[in-house]
């Protein structure tokens, strides 16, 4: 299993970053998926989830601005962030949970996001 996350960047307050993650090694759109962030010293947590199916989650800290999608023919996940604030300063990182074919789940590297006021 590997994730490819990609579209981290510094952006100012009130900007928008996209932020992919490719996955192969596994059936890409029976599985549910997730952005995960963490910021210095604090513990990850999720921003939102995606079904395979559709289905979305969103932390209270996402919604609104946050809008996660996947496009099963490019086995890739998207985490459309808009509104960004400092605050969401942090790596962000592409999960895929437990699932078919999937024992333990499964985590990308992680990618940079820093937003400045």
């Amino acid at each position: 299993v590997q994730l490819q996350a990609s579209g981290g960047g510094s952006v100012q307050a009130g900007g928008s970053l996209r932020l992919s993650c490719t996955a192969s090694g596994y059936i890409f759109s029976i599985n549910d998926m997730g952005w995960y962030r963490q910021a210095p010293e604090k513990q990850r947590e999720m921003v939102a989830a995606i079904t395979g199916g559709g289905r979305t989650n969103y932390a209270d800290s996402a919604k609104g601005r946050f809008t996660i999608s996947r496009d099963n023919a490019k086995n890739t996940v998207y985490l459309q962030m808009n509104g960004l604030k400092p605050e969401d300063t942090a790596v962000y990182y592409c999960h895929v949970f437990r699932g078919p074919g999937i024992r333990d789940g499964a985590w990308g590297q992680g990618t940079q996001v820093t937003v400045s006021s």
